[in-house]
């Protein structure tokens, strides 16, 4: 009788494929591409974050993608108008999978103060949201804190993919204890 591994679509059989998946994964949590979404004052301090001051070019998200194809996290920054949602709809469709969601500030994550029938009352209505960051506006700190947190995330989920097979089913976590 055959063993099976388990059917994900992404998982690789062999070292070679082993080591391939794992560079993929290392690539695609140390380097995150913005796409530049920039609706309100948030957008002010979205664009601070990617000054010098801030240095976020050493987690390797520090260049925006004008080109919804080319990026994979998207920023939405500030309030999200009735008419701008097909719009932010649209983007997030055209960028390839994975691809993560980052509400910038209050109005970007409930409407904030703004609660009337011109806004949507969260961009989580129209795309799926991983990190919610707080604040009117929140500050640079605040945006650079809520990247690394989707960085942290993101190699999370990728290294609970992999694990040294010894037998079936039986897997050897990071920390060395058998389960």
């Amino acid at each position: 009788m055959a063993i099976t591994s388990p059917s994900d679509s992404d998982q690789r059989s062999g070292a070679p494929g082993y080591i391939l998946s794992r560079l993929e994964d290392w690539a695609r949590e140390s380097s995150l591409w913005p796409v530049t979404f920039g609706l309100a004052c948030c957008a002010i301090e979205m664009m601070a974050m990617s000054a010098s001051r801030f240095d976020v070019a050493r987690f390797g998200s520090e260049l925006f993608r004008a080109s919804p194809r080319q990026a994979d996290l998207m920023i939405v920054a500030g309030r999200v108008s009735q008419k701008m949602a097909p719009v932010l709809r649209e983007v997030y469709d055209q960028m390839p999978e994975p691809k993560w969601v980052i509400a910038m500030g209050d109005c970007a994550s409930c409407s904030g103060v703004f609660n009337n029938y011109a806004l949507i009352q969260g961009v989580d209505k129209i795309v799926p949201v991983d990190i919610y960051v707080p604040g009117c506006p929140p500050t640079p700190d605040a945006l650079l804190d809520s990247i690394i947190k989707l960085k942290e995330r993101i190699a999370a989920k990728s290294s609970g993919r992999h694990g040294a097979q010894t037998a079936p089913g039986v897997s050897i976590p990071r920390n060395g204890t058998a389960r």
